[in-house]
């Protein structure tokens, strides 16, 4: 893992862990580790991927709405990209990007964040 990617894989880290702990509930670690991103050019662009999953936490939907005032003024830009079946938010910032996935009595947070190797 380059310095860059290390630096990045830590703070993507820190956002998360602090979102799963404002949902409460136990999150468990999906994934964490180095992803080679582009198929074109194996070795060439790397990624760190990070994510969590927090099964029946309280009210997601409104936790996720009393989140969205800190990550926004953090400059973190929000998408919305639900369907009628689930709640899907990603964010960005500066080229980092993580998503909030509500899918019933899931929620999954993951990252990710491509820099050159």
């Amino acid at each position: 893992m380059t310095p860059e990617l290390s630096r990045l894989a830590a703070e993507l880290r820190s956002v998360i862990d602090d979102i799963a702990a404002a949902f409460g509930g136990e999150a468990d670690r999906t994934v964490d580790g180095d992803l080679d991103c582009d198929p074109t050019r194996p070795g060439h662009l790397l990624c760190h991927q990070y994510g969590v999953r927090l099964d029946h936490p309280p009210d997601p939907e409104t936790r996720l709405a009393s989140l969205l005032p800190e990550l926004h003024e953090a400059g973190w830009e929000s998408h919305d990209r639900s369907t009628p079946a689930e709640r899907i938010t990603r964010f960005t910032r500066n080229g980092t990007d993580f998503t909030i996935h509500i899918a019933g009595a899931v929620t999954i947070i993951g990252s990710t964040r491509p820099v050159p190797a």
